[in-house]
């Protein structure tokens, strides 16, 4: 079967360290992987980039078209996303600009490249302009599985923080109209909805191989490691409802939102608390990676 043409350039990005001929030679090329919405399977797509007031910017353009291109509906529904800039590759958080400062990103990604301004004249769609975040953690040294849970545990934390600031700002920025906040908006759910996806990989990691193997290496930690399941799914319930709030694009429900992520949030860091108490002395004498 003949390679596609985007699976032609992406393997000739791959192999010649972001650079590439034909149509995009020269041009600001990047990859950018999402998990499908409905496949749960990963999708790579070669994209055009601009920087504009020190963001790393994408437009779901589609050349035009009329409908959102496949893997703008991805990180829709799956924010956190894999960059591949230069030899550079990166996780990030993909968070589409809203309003006015949509506007004025479009407007900067079309002084750059003019080619936008023109998809953007030949469809009504509003073409959406995405948001790479890269996660401000700093990176850490990992020697031990103990550093590997500190990693994890560091950036869900620092994703907590994130959303409870975001949506702190939007209740202190005043009600709206009808004298209630107004609805949440993309930012804080793609960061929220970013975080429980971590959440749920990291919690499925943990309950699949980890603790089944500290069980069997360490027996007297069974207890302890029933009770940190529990933990598991205690604060899995609370994140489901969270992301039952998430469904939709905006957030019709912003107070009762607020209340689950405190709920979340109590629960979540005496959870992250309790295991680094339990188990960073066990696991600070299992290397990582895991060595042959």
């Amino acid at each position: 079967m003949p390679m596609s043409f985007n699976q032609a350039i992406i393997e000739e990005f791959r192999a010649n360290a972001a650079k590439v001929g034909g149509p995009f030679e020269g041009g600001d090329l990047l990859l950018l992987t999402t998990v499908g919405a409905r496949s749960g399977q990963e999708h790579t797509v070669p994209l055009g980039y601009v920087r504009a007031d020190g963001l790393l910017l994408v437009v779901a353009s589609a050349a035009g078209a009329p409908e959102h291109p496949q893997w703008y509906r991805n990180l829709l529904a799956r924010p956190a996303v894999r960059v591949e800039l230069g030899t550079e590759v990166f996780d990030a958080v993909a968070v589409p600009a809203e309003g006015a400062r949509r506007d004025r990103l479009f407007e900067a990604v079309a002084r750059v490249a003019p080619g936008y301004g023109d998809y953007q004249a030949h469809t009504a769609r509003l073409l959406p302009v995405m948001v790479l975040e890269q996660s401000a953690t700093e990176p850490r040294e990992v020697a031990t599985l103990a550093d590997k849970l500190l990693e994890v545990h560091t950036w869900l934390r620092a994703q907590l923080r994130h959303v409870r600031a975001e949506t702190e700002a939007h209740f202190a920025a005043g009600p709206a109209g009808d004298g209630r906040p107004p609805g949440l908006g993309l930012q804080i759910r793609q960061h929220c909805l970013a975080l429980c996806e971590g959440l749920t990989h990291h919690h499925t990691g943990e309950q699949a191989a980890i603790f089944p193997a500290l069980a069997r290496s360490h027996p007297q930690l069974r207890g302890t490691l029933a009770r940190l399941g529990e933990e598991h799914r205690s604060v899995g319930r609370i994140k489901d409802e969270l992301v039952g709030l998430l469904a939709g694009i905006g957030v019709a429900e912003p107070e009762r939102f607020r209340a689950e992520l405190a709920r979340m949030s109590a629960e979540l860091e005496a959870h992250l608390d309790h295991e680094e108490q339990e188990l960073l002395p066990v696991l600070a004498g299992i290397p990582f990676p895991p060595r042959r």
